[in-house]
């Protein structure tokens, strides 16, 4: 393992400068910026690592809210990248055990991409000043990845080759436990615009003057509808209507449906997306329209690595869970109840590591990084065990101290996995061992079209007409780290 002074020195950095991490974890929480549209959260978060003698990329692979910064010079390179977008029609406000909005149907964290931006660059941060002080040796990158809840930004970092000097890479995400894994852990999956295109006319005095886009969009529902009974039970598809034409008396020359196609191989996404296609082209020619596909994003299931998780859980260990106080074990088991899940309060123990885990339908776009180079994924404990992501009850503990404490442990579960990696070479060869083992003879090719383009007016509309009123919940003080 690396110094054992050189992980004390780090966490002693942490433990010092815990209101900052908290600080900063509030201060995303409460921006609740939505995907392509973290503009107040990528700002603050470059500016600190700049602050602290980081080379920083912004815009990142065409992304105004990506960012790369870079510390160090040589090998071996190690990298940690995280999200930091919020969820629509998700404002809750944090410390109560109710449903309770901060302002009125606005965006807002309900899954903790806070303090999981908080747990990176607060890590990065603490490595950087023992790399420093102790002189060693490579290179730190932390990667900062827009509109995860949409699936977007990490495949356009690898396939523009910004993973292809990385030795080992790091992924950090919210938790009721805390804890790593390897293995499959998510699906595949392609996200893609359907649009038809018609032609208006009056719904009542001339219909048969009209190609109606919205009756393709509901013949695409009902072909996708039919074909799932052919799907192979592991096989995913959900969809949303985002344009349905704008008033009844008037036919719609344009309608549009987002779909999104999961498989647990990056081979069966793909194939469902093409019969997804395929059922579109019927719908067209079936009303007489036309159809326009638009990619949006394209992920590879994701896969943890086995000798990177052996590291990280060592760190977990020194770490160790937080000490919850009884206020906090009063407010998680109130809140459990609230949502209706079961209520056991918070976590008590750590959990020991074991797998090759089973593989779960969600995605995330950190997959296509775990099949070019290894991946681990820390697991903090900064959320209430049994609460559902994507629920109001999921942000009632984000700006706590549940919160602030499962963050810091986070943190220097990161630090010294990431010191680690850059210290003991023996670590870092098992990574890559295992790593060859675990993708065998798979070989990577991006699901994403080679000249995508980010979709960087994704959610614009949105925050723009909540960002005046959420702006009045910011926390005024800026994190400090000393």
């Amino acid at each position: 393992m690396s110094g054992p002074a050189s992980k004390a020195a780090a966490f002693d950095f942490l433990e010092r400068n815990a209101n900052a991490v908290g600080t900063l974890s509030d201060s995303l929480f409460y921006f609740g910026e939505l995907g392509m549209q973290e503009h107040e959260s990528a700002a603050l978060m470059a500016s600190l690592l700049e602050e602290e003698g980081f080379t920083v990329e912004r815009g990142l692979s065409g992304f105004p809210t990506g960012f790369c910064a870079t510390y160090g010079a040589g090998t071996p390179v190690v990298a940690v990248h995280t999200e930091y977008d919020a969820n629509p029609n998700n404002s809750q406000a944090s410390g109560v055990a109710e449903k309770r909005c901060i302002v009125d149907n606005a965006p807002g964290h309900c899954e903790g991409h806070n303090c999981n931006a908080a747990v990176m660059i607060s890590g990065a941060i603490a490595v950087k000043r023992v790399m420093a002080a102790n002189g060693i040796a490579g290179t730190l990158k932390v990667f900062g990845a827009p509109g995860e809840e949409q699936l977007i930004s990490r495949p356009y970092y690898v396939r523009d080759g910004h993973f292809a000097d990385v030795d080992a890479a790091l992924h950090v995400h919210i938790s009721g436990e805390f804890d790593t894994c390897y293995g499959l852990t998510h699906f595949a999956a392609v996200s893609a615009y359907f649009t038809f295109h018609g032609e208006t006319s009056h719904a009542s005095v001339t219909p048969w003057k009209a190609r109606d886009a919205l009756d393709a969009v509901v013949l695409m529902d009902v072909g996708m509808a039919q074909f799932r009974e052919h799907m192979e039970t592991d096989l995913r598809a959900h969809r949303v209507i985002t344009h349905g034409g704008d008033q009844p008396n008037t036919i719609p020359a344009r309608a549009t449906v987002w779909w999104t196609f999961r498989g647990p191989t990056a081979e069966g996404a793909r194939k469902l997306f093409e019969q997804g296609r395929r059922i579109a082209e019927g719908a067209a020619m079936m009303t007489n329209t036309t159809v326009e596909i638009e990619v949006m994003s394209a992920v590879w299931p994701v896969r943890t690595n086995q000798g990177l998780a052996e590291v990280i859980q060592r760190n977990i260990e020194l770490a160790g869970l937080p000490a919850w106080s009884t206020d906090e074990e009063t407010f998680a088991r109130d809140l459990q109840k609230a949502a209706a899940v079961p209520v056991g309060g918070l976590a008590k123990k750590l959990t020991p590591l074991s797998g090759p885990t089973r593989q779960r339908s969600p995605s995330n776009d950190c997959g296509d990084v775990s099949w070019v180079v290894p991946m681990g994924r820390v697991g903090f404990p900064a959320n209430v065990p049994g609460i559902p992501f994507h629920h109001w009850s999921a942000g009632a503990a984000l700006a706590t101290s549940i919160a602030h404490k499962g963050t810091l442990a986070g943190a220097k579960a990161l630090a010294g996995s990431l010191l680690d990696l850059l210290a003991v070479p023996a670590d870092l060869t098992r990574a890559k061992e295992t790593f060859r083992t675990e993708i065998g003879d798979v070989k990577y090719r991006p699901l994403l079209p080679p000249d995508q383009k980010p979709p960087v007016a994704l959610n614009r509309e949105l925050m723009e007409q909540y960002r005046p009123a959420m702006r009045a919940h910011y926390v005024k003080a800026r994190p400090r780290f000393v």
